[in-house]
């Protein structure tokens, strides 16, 4: 016990001792700003990330948009005004994306518009569905919940690379059709097929994550409530639809919001899997902003940030109005 003690007593001094070295410093401070000001020092260092990786970069992207050429030194690039978002607007018909100056833009911008939808709709309801399960008393739950999350952790280029070893002409999809008689199926070839994988991929790849936040909210709904419903002899699905869903609608809110930011900036499983083909079938925005400023030459970095701001303001105001008419449901 003594040797315990001394030991624990050892460590304390060595917690302690970088908190004795700053506690000159911080009490000069302190002396200096006043204690209201203190609270700025603290938050100083997460003050100046922000400042240098979050507003810094937009504010370069801004200056990018209303620059032209494809040199990329802000000194050695011409102001041009809104020539690139002219560009992006210049159309006959929107409708039809070859009326276009920027016609993959467009045809981007017509794919996100049905990618989104279609993948944050499966995405909310096979997390659901799956948070639904595992809470219930299953056996094996802690290991299933597992399962579902371990995709998460792999990376996006690791996913699209195994789906793709699946979904090739001689990969393990068609080896079972062959073995089952059936003709093999060139599944990301036909712009049809190429999209139902996308979706299929991408929630594969993403839904452990919204499946983790969706149980939490489910365990936090009191179980009193369930016996009360019990006790009323209330069917399941009116159990779902009275208790569960009402009182997980905060959760859904979040869960929606961060699904649609993240579905509508999928690229990486994307860009590997089918490399946004065939043709151009599977080309979200992100990739048309990153084939545009990095991949194709001349690099034409002007038009690259116009796209990619557009995108951002795009989420901000879809986001805000998300967020207000979740307000005004929950004080109405």
């Amino acid at each position: 016990m003594a040797t315990r003690a001394r030991l624990a007593t050892v460590a304390g001094g060595v917690i302690l001792l970088p908190a004795r070295l700053v506690e000159p410093l911080m009490t000069g401070l302190q002396k200096v700003l006043g204690i209201r000001r203190m609270p700025w020092v603290f938050l100083l260092p997460n003050l100046l990330a922000v400042l240098f990786f979050s507003l810094l970069p937009v504010a370069i992207n801004v200056f990018y948009s209303v620059t032209g050429s494809d040199r990329l030194y802000p000194s050695e690039r011409p102001f041009i005004g809104s020539v690139n978002y002219e560009t992006l607007f210049d159309c006959t018909n929107y409708l039809d994306a070859s009326t276009c100056s920027s016609d993959l833009f467009w045809r981007a911008l017509g794919n996100s518009l049905v990618f989104v939808p279609i993948q944050v709709i499966c995405m909310i309801g096979v997390a659901l569905l799956a948070a639904v399960c595992l809470n219930r008393e299953i056996r094996g739950r802690g290991f299933f919940r597992a399962v579902f999350f371990f995709p998460v952790m792999l990376s996006p280029v690791v996913v699209a690379l195994t789906w793709q070893w699946i979904l090739q002409r001689n990969g393990a999809l068609n080896g079972i059709l062959t073995w089952l008689g059936l003709s093999p199926v060139n599944w990301l070839v036909f712009p049809n097929t190429a999209f139902f994988w996308s979706v299929f991929v991408t929630v594969w790849a993403h839904m452990g994550f919204y499946t983790i936040i969706l149980l939490a909210g489910l365990q936090s709904i009191p179980r009193d409530v369930y016996e009360a419903a019990k006790m009323d002899s209330a069917t399941n699905w009116r159990v779902f639809t009275r208790i569960t869903l009402p009182l997980l609608k905060p959760v859904l809110l979040v869960v929606f919001v961060l699904c649609v930011i993240r579905s509508v900036q999928t690229f990486d499983e994307l860009y590997v899997l089918t490399g946004g083909g065939p043709g151009s079938a599977t080309m979200l925005i992100v990739q048309y902003i990153y084939e545009v400023g990095f991949a194709v030459q001349p690099r034409n970095f002007g038009l690259a940030a116009a796209a990619s701001l557009l995108l951002g303001v795009v989420l901000l105001i879809f986001t805000g109005l998300q967020l207000r008419l979740s307000r005004n449901s929950q004080h109405g």
